[in-house]
């Protein structure tokens, strides 16, 4: 293991559970990232659901919130698939060191990176860990002198690889029938003996962009395309194992959560299976991944294939200064103590940087005292609150700094800031808001929340570094 690995230290969970369980979530000092659990719960059953109707294994990808809670909650819907995807090797340790490996809640693991190859010494390292309790590794690979350079580090067993195939989005992969996919596939079926070629992945990214049910399923049927090329391909006498036609099946990995929403619905389901069992062979067997489904956010929710209450997070800030009028159109403004570093710059369809779901008043005795949020259903604000979990408070992060962030009132909107109230904010990308945070505060509650429900239940501490 690493010394980076070795050295990294966490926040005690223990210590911060013992500081902040029965806590009132208004109570909490700001910044604060609060996750509601029972929505976490729900979201990770109906995406292992959506495998599930088409028969498809499912590789959770466990980026968004980096922690041992999360993976457990992405993994617990399924007896058979217990495989994820990391995104940095940090968390492919953490994920050791948890023994999520060795109690077999994990035991396979995809490093979701093609292989950066200064790094093979500790991807070996790693290789064996997971070995000696069970586990496989997986990696990617995209280009010939990755493959060269895991050739030239030996193992006592193959390096097993997906290739790394480039739907359309031109981030990373090749192009199935390309020169370079076809020396590709030539240098893995000369070094047969050091590296198994275990299927093809795909990630078509351009998703996000979805606006409908019909243009996810066409990025899914884009990536569907593109992984049964490759392994029509590769199945042919000239790359087949030992010059023979005779091989495993491939595992042809595709998924987006935007894409793997699209076995939820089921007349679209029903047509792109169609097409699924039409262009993927007899011999492979398909596999979806995802993972951003685990929080979800206001990118997922402009594709239209998710409704807000199925976002599982939000960042609670304090609103520090109001300007009224100020203003596009006269509209009132407000200053709060959060920034691009807790809640990321990212944009997307909607508009702005986060929108405002919930609004505490002011604590009457000042200074972080417990506060009643409004459950009403209406956006009654003549207490200057609202608890409102369809993104109707009518105020939207316009403007932000590196520290604080301006919020407009939406036209139409009535629910008022004042100063010292306290916002919870819905943002964009919720994988770049989380890693942000040093912890996560974890609520539950179902529906329409009231003050007993917003208590904090137990602490997430997410990995941090690479």
């Amino acid at each position: 293991m690493d010394a980076t690995v070795e050295l990294a230290t966490l926040p005690s969970k223990a210590a911060l559970v013992n500081a902040f369980v029965g806590k009132k979530v208004s109570s909490l000092r700001t910044p604060a990232f609060v996750v509601n659990r029972a929505i976490v719960a729900r979201n990770c059953a109906e995406m292992q659901e959506n495998a599930s109707r088409w028969g498809a294994r499912f590789r959770a990808h466990i980026k968004t919130h980096k922690t041992t809670e999360g993976v457990r909650h992405q993994l617990a819907a399924t007896d058979s698939d217990r495989a994820i995807i990391v995104s940095t090797l940090m968390e492919a340790w953490q994920v050791i060191k948890a023994d999520l490996v060795k109690d077999g809640t994990v035991k396979d693991l995809l490093y979701g990176l093609p292989v950066p190859v200064t790094k093979i010494p500790e991807l070996s390292a790693l290789k064996n860990e997971l070995d000696d309790h069970g586990g496989s590794l997986r990696l990617l690979v995209d280009h010939p002198e990755q493959v060269s350079k895991l050739q030239a580090y030996a193992q006592a067993s193959p390096w097993s690889v997906f290739v790394k195939v480039d739907p359309g989005y031109k981030r990373a992969g090749v192009v199935p029938g390309s020169t370079h996919f076809l020396e590709l596939l030539q240098s893995i079926h000369d070094a047969a003996s050091a590296i198994e070629l275990y299927g093809f992945y795909c990630h078509a990214g351009n998703s996000y962009g979805s606006k409908s049910l019909n243009d996810a399923s066409s990025f899914l049927s884009d990536e569907i395309k593109t992984v049964s090329e490759a392994a029509r391909i590769a199945a042919s006498s000239r790359f087949s194992r030992g010059g023979t036609t005779d091989r495993k099946p491939f595992v042809l990995s595709v998924g987006s959560t935007p894409t793997a929403h699209v076995p939820s619905n089921a007349s679209e389901s029903a047509t792109a299976l169609a097409e699924l069992r039409s262009s993927l062979g007899n011999n492979n067997v398909l596999e979806l991944h995802a993972g951003n489904y685990i929080f979800h956010d206001l990118q997922q929710l402009a594709t239209s294939l998710i409704s807000p209450p199925s976002i599982a997070f939000r960042v609670l800030a304090t609103v520090v200064s109001v300007y009224p009028g100020r203003g596009m159109d006269g509209a009132d403004e407000a200053l709060i103590d959060v920034g691009g570093i807790g809640l990321s710059k990212d944009t997307g369809p909607m508009e702005g940087y986060g929108k405002v779901v919930a609004i505490f008043p002011p604590d009457p005795e000042g200074g972080g005292g417990e506060r009643n949020p409004r459950s009403s259903t209406t956006n009654d604000s003549s207490d200057g609150g609202c608890w409102l979990l369809d993104m109707d408070c009518g105020w939207t992060l316009v403007r932000i700094s590196q520290e604080h962030g301006i919020l407009r009132q939406d036209s139409g909107g009535s629910a008022k800031l004042t100063v010292g109230s306290i916002v919870g904010i819905v943002g964009q990308h919720a994988c770049l808001i989380a890693a942000n945070h040093p912890w996560y505060y974890v609520v539950e509650s179902e529906g329409q929340v009231d003050a007993k429900d917003e208590e904090v239940v137990d602490i997430w501490v997410p990995w941090k570094g690479w």
